[in-house]
Order: structure tokens, then sequence, then C-alpha cells
């Protein structure tokens, strides 16, 4: 079998979301570790956090590479009692190598945002808001997604679904239980960026995390419907989607790799 090093790894995340896709606010790539360290086994998760690098480092992998970076701000010391400069310290001490592929993973084909509309089952899929840019003319990327279902549902029966589909023991509601949803717009993570996108594009239902209070009110407004799931669930589902993705590339180029999807992450905020 073949070895094979960070910077292979970094290649094929490339190839499947580009970092030129990602937001001029962003910081995605390698966060810590050297390109060429030999990578035997990778862990795929959503969040750097201290429990997840422990564990990373615990089980001996070489590279961890997660959806949201570890850096995202500028880093003005490298404080190893506080975070972020513990996980560096602890990544650098083990010999981890932390990757982050965030809203590049975000706007790609097959990325984030497809595999919530998959998973929803929509219909006709096309980009909510097209990526701008030369390297991309043609390319149907970009953050969001908008589809048909398969027949029309009402807004209670369709949230329902969404519970069903992605396991989910509540979700928040905007509109009328009756309201007839055909089509519908989703947006992982964070949504209320492209609320007035939703609310321009024809949607009936807009599907996301992270949707103020004035987002209701607006969508309330407009007659529209909103389900907010969350942050965590509306993003968490990459996880194991990136891990058979990369089980995949390995098998076919025949390299020495072990992947394995981090399943022990929780939303941070619960309900009691």
């Amino acid at each position: 079998m073949i070895s094979v090093t960070v910077s292979d790894l970094i290649d094929v995340m490339e190839e499947l979301a580009p970092s030129s896709l990602a937001e001029s606010w962003d910081n995605v790539g390698l966060q810590v570790g050297s390109l060429d360290r030999p990578v035997n086994k990778v862990i795929i998760a959503l969040d750097p956090t201290p429990t997840v690098v422990l564990s990373a480092c615990t089980q001996g992998a070489d590279l961890l590479i997660t959806h949201h970076p570890l850096i995202f701000h500028p880093v003005k010391s490298v404080n190893l009692d506080l975070y972020p400069g513990n996980i560096i310290g602890e990544a650098v001490k083990n010999g981890l190598a932390i990757y982050a592929a965030h809203t590049n993973l975000d706007s790609c084909a097959g990325g984030v945002n497809d595999i919530m509309s998959g998973r929803l089952k929509l219909r006709n899929v096309k980009v909510l808001k097209p990526v701008q840019a030369d390297s991309f003319p043609n390319a149907d990327v970009g953050l969001g997604r908008i589809g048909d279902l398969k027949e029309p549902l009402s807004l209670e029966k369709f949230a329902e679904k969404v519970k069903q589909e992605l396991q989910l023991e509540s979700i928040k509601v905007v509109g009328k239980p009756d309201a007839i949803i055909e089509r519908v717009c989703v947006c992982c993570g964070s949504g209320s960026s492209l609320l007035k996108d939703f609310l321009a594009c024809g949607a009936d239902l807009y599907v996301s995390g992270d949707l103020h209070y004035h987002d209701g009110r607006l969508t309330e407004m407009a007659g529209k419907a909103l389900i907010d799931i969350g942050h965590f669930h509306s993003e968490h589902l990459i996880v194991a989607a990136l891990a058979a993705i990369l089980e995949k590339t390995a098998l076919e180029r025949d390299w020495d790799l072990k992947v394995i999807p981090y399943t022990k992450e929780r939303d941070p905020f619960t309900i009691i």
C-alpha cells in the first residue's frame, strides 16, 4: 500500500472543496502541522475542541480534519493555558496536524448544503447564492441551496419529516402549520446572512440554523416559513459524509490510511 502525507490529504480536500471557494472573512486550510508529515490515521470532526483534539492524540491520529477552523481570528500569542494555545500545544506535542474546510465545504458541489438537500429529498436543486469568481464561471457552487419537494406538504407535516430525517427531538418553526410548502431553501450553519436571498427566491420555506428573532418576524410578514434546526445539527452530518469520501479515495488509490469519523460530539445547547 502507498503511504501518504498531510499534503496528499490536502490535495484531496482541494479537489473536493477548493480553498478559493471560502468566504473572504474565513480562515481555511492547514491550521497546525507540517505538510510533509506522514499520515496513517485521520480523524474527521465538526469542531477542534480540546476533547476532540485529545481524543485524536490518544488514538494516535496524524491528522484532524474539522469543519470549523481552530484559528479564526489572528493569534497574538500562543498561551498554552488558554484556547486556542492549549489546543495548538497539544497538537504540536503529539505530532497532530489540524486542517479546516469551512465555507468552502459549504459552497462546493457535494458539500454540506448538498448533503442536507439530499437528506431532505429535495429535487431540482440549485445554488441559492452562486459564487461570483472568475475561477468558477460555470460551476454550480455557492452558499445555500433551493429545491422542490416531490409533492406539496403542509408546514406541520414537513417539519415532522425534518425531525425524522435528521433525528431531532425539537426544532423552531415560524409560519402557519397548514401553510403549503413546495419549494425549500437550505443553508447549513448560520443562515441569517442569506435571509434576503431566501425571501427573494420564491421558496416557501427556509431551513437553517442560528436564525434570529427579526428573521422570524420578516419571514412571518412575508407570508413564508422558517425552520431553525440549530447550527450543530445543520452541519454535523458532514462528518460521516466526509469520512466516507476519504475512505473511498484511500481505497481507490491504495493508500495506507485509516479514516475515523468522530461520533461523540454533541450540540453545546440543550433544551431542559
